[in-house]
């Protein structure tokens, strides 16, 4: 269950050799990420030097796990594989679709029920090809992963942005689309850019309030949801030293919010600990053989600015507790300037909720260090002013921390303790009054803040903070409270001023827990049937799509012109509609509803050009697919941020949607669009984007000669007759304009072609 030694020793006994060959290649000392990344290559042995940002390459990841919203669509791609058991190994770990509202033992009965035929589904697959399952209520899938799986120098991909979690262990983990996972568990490389390379120094030492969560809330303030894009973000230091690894997970999990490819840490002291503690001393001993090539060249981390395309240093000894937001996770805001912030914007100062938990602060220490300002408030009579809610990130979690006392700390102040699942970090919270959509302010510990994302009340303002600083904001009532300089009232009166917060890296006794969750994979899942029900609202059996016919796409319609950000959120919601992701048709009827139409400024209203009349978006692409008139969307900068999943694909793809055109992708979402067949295009010009019109009808000139670095000729016909002819680049590659000829990716699987 926990890992696969002989596995994990089987890469490092390459591991040297590669890198050595490698480090000749490139002539220089190698960063840490060039090390794992060059020790993966599909083909083995290093025999040429790659280019950072440009040069595609395939990889051999040592791992797969999938969460149960987009596992769904995964493993349905997967059984038109053709393959009778995964390649490598591959978990599912059923997280997303349990409801926060009453709590744990309520919540996980309720969704035990309404979700039974999919968890049964997503058992029995799991069963028939080898994949290890974890059940609903055993924890969130990043959590789970860092606890058993994730190890020094791996390479894993996950159908899920924030399996970058793994970079707290030090591996490369990248979040992808279902389409990807399915390539590598039929034994198939993984094709990637090289990444280009951001190199943050950590001086100093973290110390009173603040947490390693303020590093990443400082990062991203720096470098925006867009400034990571095609990079690795490598951290090293002093100060990432004297960090602990769950801390570590907690940064680079939210690496995910800048765009990065991923994150990582070298291998040292806080890793042999964790890994030692979560019972896997076989790992530290491995690990410890090849010590060196777990961590960058002395050189690199010496001299960093001739090895990395972009560095940052961070003195933790300077950096003050971060709040970040609203509605955008880079938005950063020290403590100390939040009162003024908050004024000048009209942001609501009372606090209506606090929340802990997500796949990002649900460690031992995130939960240890939020009870120690819990005990204070109660020791001293502070009755708290909001709200206050926690998800443990695992059973383990859970079960350790009912054992030492903390969960009842956080009860004697009132709060719920939620399923040890996403829950309100992905709209998965029934939470009271949202209807009303009411102007409020939350203050959460997970990683996303967009519009609607936790309660689907746009005019919630969620702030993103550490674990410790939300207790505190939760007990203050307060938005604009200080801990380091404020006091709060207790109930005969008197100031109180909070100590910083204190809490173990890793339980004094050990973890334990009774029943983790875990069902191992038959044997033999030959004789495992899986069966999809033709008339079930929740799963639907997929159909190829089809190849395209070798024609230029000519009389298109614009379904619509997307203005500013939209996200996969905005694309694809999660919340109500979660328990659609295994049936295509019926979660195609969210597509693009949060989107904002730059005509009307209107979301989910856009106009039918068959007869002039304005409806919801899924409608009208529904209306065009009937007519057998096929369609283009246009967007705005880094289009598709955020989640990995690729239903914001799909979907289009299904309704008939041929081509999105923006000035920029998020990685995750252009390559889960080319996967599935559909044309993920640029403005060569982005001032074209201005030139779209309501009514313009699109046609494809030179689509028959669609070539790798050849940028593709669209026709823009406006509604008097004039045209505007718009240049639009791609990045695809020979491979990938065979899975555009071939309908998919998976159509290629599917005829033993890939």
């Amino acid at each position: 269950m926990a890992f696969d030694i002989e596995m994990i020793e089987k890469v490092y006994e390459t591991m040297a050799t590669r890198i050595d060959r490698a480090r000749e290649l490139v002539g220089r000392p190698l960063t840490l990420s060039e090390k794992i990344l060059y020790s993966h290559l599909w083909d083995g042995m290093p025999t040429q030097a790659f280019t950072r940002g440009k040069d595609y390459v395939d990889f051999a990841p040592d791992r797969v796990a999938c969460q149960d919203a987009t596992a769904q669509m995964a493993l349905l791609q997967f059984m038109h594989a053709g393959k009778s058991k995964v390649a490598v190994p591959t978990t599912v770990h059923c997280d997303h679709l349990i409801l926060a509202k009453n709590g744990a033992k309520q919540d996980l009965e309720l969704a035990n029920k309404q979700s039974k035929e999919v968890f049964d589904f997503l058992s029995s697959v799991s069963n028939k090809y080898g994949i290890g399952f974890w059940k609903p209520g055993s924890g969130i899938i990043h959590q789970i992963v860092l606890e058993n799986y994730a190890f020094p120098g791996g390479m894993m991909i996950g159908t899920d942005s924030h399996t970058v979690n793994a970079g707290g262990l030090g591996m490369l983990a990248i979040g992808v689309g279902g389409a990807d996972a399915v390539d590598v568990m039929s034994g198939m490389s993984w094709e990637l850019k090289f990444p280009k390379l951001i190199g943050v120094k950590l001086t100093g030492k973290l110390n009173g309030w603040t947490a390693p969560k303020d590093v990443i809330l400082k990062v991203a303030d720096i470098l925006t949801v867009k400034g990571g894009t095609g990079a690795i973000v490598e951290y090293f230091g002093e100060g990432a030293e004297a960090m602990s690894c769950t801390g570590k997970g907690t940064i680079c999990n939210m690496g995910a919010e800048i765009g990065a490819t991923t994150s990582t840490f070298g291998y040292d002291d806080s890793m042999r600990r964790y890994l030692a503690a979560t019972g896997r001393q076989d790992v530290v001993n491995a690990a410890d053989k090849v010590a060196s090539y777990l961590t960058a060249d002395a050189e690199v981390y010496a001299n960093p600015a001739q090895y990395f395309d972009q560095l940052i240093e961070i003195n933790l000894s300077e950096l003050e507790p971060h709040i970040n937001g609203p509605f955008t996770p880079d938005r950063g805001t020290p403590v100390s300037k939040m009162k003024a912030e908050a004024e000048a914007n009209g942001w609501p100062i009372k606090v209506e909720w606090g929340l802990i938990g997500s796949c990002t602060n649900s460690s031992y220490e995130d939960m240890s260090r939020a009870a120690s300002i819990v005990r204070q408030a109660v020791a001293h009579g502070i009755t708290p002013k909001a709200e206050f809610g926690i998800n443990p990130g695992s059973e383990q979690i859970r079960y350790t921390i009912e054992r030492d006392g903390i969960i009842a700390d956080f009860e004697k102040m009132g709060t719920k303790v939620f399923t040890n699942a996403c829950g309100p970090c992905i709209g998965q919270w029934d939470r009271e009054g949202a209807d009303k959509q009411e102007k409020n302010t939350i203050v959460h510990s997970f990683n996303r803040n967009f519009s609607k994302r936790a309660d689907g009340n746009p005019n919630t303002h969620a702030f993103v903070t550490s674990p410790e600083m939300v207790a505190a904001l939760a007990i203050s009532g307060r938005l604009d409270f200080n801990p380091i300089t404020d006091t709060l009232l207790n109930d005969k009166g008197e100031a109180v001023k909070l100590n910083p917060p204190f809490g173990d890296e890793l339980p004094t006794k050990g973890f334990d827990v009774q029943d983790p969750g875990f069902q191992a994979p038959a044997a033999d899942g030959s004789s495992v049937q899986v069966a999809v029900s033709p008339t079930s609202d929740r799963l639907q059996l997929l159909e190829p799509f089809p190849a395209w016919d070798g024609k230029n796409i000519t009389g298109a319609k614009l379904l619509i012109k997307a203005f500013g950000k939209c996200t996969t959120d905005h694309i694809s919601m999660a919340g109500p509609w979660l328990r659609f992701r295994g049936h295509l048709d019926n979660i195609s009827n969210n597509m693009l509803i949060g989107a904002v139409n730059a005509f009307n400024q209107e979301t989910n209203k856009v106009k039918n050009q068959l007869d002039g009349s304005y409806d919801a978006v899924p409608a009208v692409q529904r209306a065009y697919k009937a007519a057998g008139v096929p369609s283009i969307v246009v967007g705005d900068q880094n289009y598709g941020e955020g989640s990995s999943r690729e239903h914001a694909a799909m979907e289009p793809r299904h309704l008939g949607v041929k081509a999105v055109l923006v000035k920029s992708f998020a990685r995750i979402h252009e390559t889960n669009l080319k996967k599935q067949g559909m044309l993920a295009l640029t403005f060569a010009n982005e001032a074209d984007y201005d030139k779209i019109q309501e009514d313009d009808t699109i046609n494809f000139l030179d689509l028959t000669e669609f070539a790798p670095g050849k940028p593709l000729t669209l026709e823009f016909v406006h509604a008097d007759g004039s045209k505007d002819i718009i240049l639009a680049n791609h990045t695809y590659n020979e491979g990938q304009i065979e899975w555009f000829k071939a309908g998919s990716a998976l159509n290629l699987i599917a005829a033993g072609k890939a």
